[in-house]
This record gives structure tokens, sequence and C-alpha cells, in this order.
């Protein structure tokens, strides 16, 4: 009877449906030295349960609340950096001189006159648009030689 417990308890502790009643009934079965032969792989899973229960950790921390002042200064002086370096980097007003200007003058000029070359070129180029007509007429002609294929195409229709 002792038995169909533990196994039905086994059950429900893999499932994860067992009480904190249930599972210290588990850890006092598998402490005995004699455990039935099918169930022998639990006892060392409840065995290190035991056995972690009874670590205990005796280092020293050390509690520094300094750390926490100082990380709050550091992020004060960073939002300083950035305020400085955002106001001395400001972009200066820009001074247009006579110079500037007439070497706009000179750049717009040079670029009118691309402009009116390049307008010449598709002038000159104009014609291979009729020469592309002329191909979709020349299509219609392939469909001339295969007649059976035109009217077969007809009938679909």
């Amino acid at each position: 009877m002792v038995l169909n417990n533990i196994d039905d308890l086994l059950e429900k502790y893999e499932n994860g449906e067992t009480t904190l009643k249930e599972e210290a009934q588990l850890k006092n079965y598998f402490k005995q030295e004699t455990v039935a032969p099918h169930l022998e792989h639990y006892k060392a899973i409840f065995g290190y349960y035991t056995v972690n229960q009874q670590e205990t950790f005796t280092k020293n921390v050390p509690l520094n609340p300094k750390n926490k002042y100082n990380i709050k200064w550091l992020s004060v002086a960073a939002v300083a950096v950035l305020m400085v370096g955002i106001y001395f980097n400001r972009p200066k007003e820009d001074v247009i001189t006579a110079a500037d200007r007439l070497a706009y003058s000179q750049v717009k000029s040079y670029l009118e006159l691309v402009s009116k070359t390049f307008n010449k070129g598709t002038s000159q180029v104009n014609y291979l648009g009729v020469i592309n007509k002329a191909g979709t007429q020349v299509d219609y002609l392939k469909e001339m030689e295969n007649p059976i294929g035109r009217i077969l195409k007809i009938n679909e229709k």
C-alpha cells in the first residue's frame, strides 16, 4: 500500500501537483536506505534536495551604498557634458560673401549649358520612338505566318 502511495505521489510530483506535505513524505521515503528497485534513480534527486537544503553561504557580502550616489552623480555629470557639447557645437550663422555669390552664378550658368546640351541630344534621339512603334507593327506580321493559330485565337475569344 505504501509503495502504491509513493508511486502516486511521484506521478503528482512530476506533474507539479504535489503539496508541501506530500513532498515532505517523498523526501522522508527516499531518506531511507531501502527503496524499491524501480525507484532508485529518484533517491539521488531527493537526496540532492536534502543536501542542498543544508548548505549555507558563509562569505561576507560587502554592502556599498556609496555606489548608488556615484551613479547618480555620474549621470548628472554626463548630462552636463552633453549640454556643454551641444552649446559649443551649435551651427554658426552662415555669412554669404561676394565670392560665394560669384561662384553660385558661375555654377548656375554651367548647369544651364549642360541642360541645353542634353535637350539637343534628346531631340536627336526622338526618332527611336518611331522605330519602337514600327517594331510593334512588325509583330503583327508574325501572326500572319501562322494563320491556323490566328483562327484558333479568334475562336477562343
